[in-house]
């Protein structure tokens, strides 16, 4: 059954919120084995890389979800960007299930990752258990799936911060309304609740894509799972950041990584999306941004780079589209893309009607993406 979702907003405008009010933990000392193959010569570079593919209601009939796009999409992922794992994340058992029934159909990995918020605990399991029981059947059938039992529960599952919306939670986590040893003992306690109900349902791998700087017991995964927006001048940094995840001797996966469209935006890491300004109609660009595609592939690639250095186990690039961030070529004001993350950037067919039907271009990150896969896949 399709669960409701409540009042969705796009996960561009909150995906990172750990990067506003994180503290950076100390990098391990040790060399892991696969840095220390990596240190040696010894070259094998990620087994999985990927792109994340979000699934939503939409919040307009302009941005709504289309089974019919979905189909092309992942066709154009797997034959044109040479991705070999998709990350279907999103809400609504059976859109997530469409998608990644296409995904295999394809035979490109799942990498299943239901996130529901905003609604009860026993909700947001139900709804995990339904998406893992479809993962568990495709399994079943041959297909390569990986199961995530969520994401940044801190951020999406009520009672963990203060706040009845995921953005109200962010605010009391930027202002220090939050009683920091509660939240860690339930944040905890959900994601093992969490990890239980995908054990119960799902006989492969087990993940989980937690913040930077999240506590997790990952004891209770099977992969290492972390949304990383750091940025750094020297790739060295990224190796040094990177090598405290590796301490548990499990595979790291990056479940997201990426940046924004404009000068200067993988310094902002995961707030680069705070450049628009919703409290207007229409909301529009805030300050007088210079949009550039070239950065946002440049940050992409150099990131690739450092994760095929340390042999990680996957790399999914956030994200293949965003549907209500349009591309406006001719007014820079309103140009939402240079807010996304995403490698393709929609333009519409009526650029003033929300309503109105669209369709999507590559972007230089897309390109660069898809010489980065195809030369590994070959």
């Amino acid at each position: 059954m399709e669960k409701n979702t409540g009042n969705s907003i796009s996960r561009a405008r909150f995906m990172a919120g750990a990067a506003a009010v994180g503290v950076v933990a100390a990098a391990a000392g040790a060399l892991p084995a696969p840095v220390a193959a990596a240190a040696t010569g010894a070259r094998r570079g990620l087994t999985h890389r990927g792109v994340v593919y979000t699934v939503g209601a939409g919040e307009t009939p302009g941005t709504a979800w289309s089974e019919r796009r979905m189909r092309e999409d992942i066709r154009v992922i797997g034959s044109e960007l040479h991705a070999d794992t998709v990350e279907v994340t999103g809400d609504g058992v059976e859109r997530l299930n469409a998608t990644a029934s296409e995904v295999a159909e394809r035979g490109l990995h799942v990498w299943l990752q239901p996130t529901l918020g905003d609604v009860p605990e026993k909700e947001i399991l139900e709804h995990l258990a339904e998406s893992g029981r479809h993962g568990e059947r495709l399994r079943k059938q041959g297909a390569r799936v990986t199961l995530a039992v969520g994401c940044e529960f801190w951020l999406f599952v009520p009672g963990i911060v203060p706040g009845d919306t995921v953005l109200d939670r962010i605010q009391n986590l930027l202002d220090g309304n939050v009683d920091w040893v509660q939240m860690q003992r339930r944040l905890a306690r959900f994601t093992a609740k969490a990890a239980a109900v995908g054990r119960s349902v799902f006989g492969g791998e087990l993940s989980y894509a937690a913040a930077q700087d999240d506590d997790v017991d990952w004891n209770l995964f099977d992969i290492v799972g972390i949304d990383y927006y750091s940025y750094f001048p020297r790739r060295a940094d990224y190796v040094r950041e990177l090598k405290k995840f590796l301490r548990w001797g499990k595979p790291l996966a990056i479940t997201e990584f990426g940046t924004c469209t404009f000068v200067g935006a993988p310094e902002e890491g995961g707030m680069g999306w705070n450049v628009v300004d919703y409290s207007k109609e229409p909301a529009e660009i805030k300050g007088d941004l210079v949009r550039s595609e070239r950065v946002q592939a440049a940050y992409l690639t150099d990131l690739l780079d450092v994760f095929e250095s340390m042999n990680l186990h996957a790399a999914m690039a956030f994200e293949f589209v965003t549907a209500d961030a349009p591309h406006r070529p001719d007014n820079p004001r309103y140009d939402l893309d240079m807010a996304s993350y995403a490698i393709v950037k929609p333009l519409k067919d009526r650029p003033d009607d929300p309503d109105s039907d669209w369709h999507w271009e590559p972007k230089q990150a897309f390109h660069a993406l898809a010489r980065h896969y195809g030369r590994a896949r070959c």
